[in-house]
């Protein structure tokens, strides 16, 4: 009989402008587990990489490796600036 453990995974979600300028498009990255998916909504985006790590948790387990917990992993989040040498008017437009 199989137990049913609970993992709990951060993930990051971004919105990205999709090809059609009407609409965009969410990703979703696991950082502990290097994964990422996407959907047309963040509710879809979640689904989704919900399932992969079910399917990389299975897998590692069926394969007999180590399942990376959320405190094995490291994540940094930061921003940074960066200089530009172009004119205001060309960046706006770029």
């Amino acid at each position: 009989m199989n137990s049913l453990a609970v993992r709990n995974y951060r993930l990051v979600i971004e919105k990205e402008p999709a090809r059609s300028k009407k609409r965009s498009i969410y990703n979703a990255y696991c950082p502990a587990l290097g994964l990422a998916d996407f959907g047309n909504t963040i509710d879809v985006a979640i689904a989704n990489i919900t399932k992969l790590i079910s399917f990389h948790i299975e897998s590692l387990v069926a394969l007999g490796y180590h399942v990376p917990d959320e405190r094995d992993a490291t994540t940094v989040i930061t921003s940074v600036s960066v200089p530009v040498s172009v004119s205001s008017r060309k960046l706006l437009h770029a």
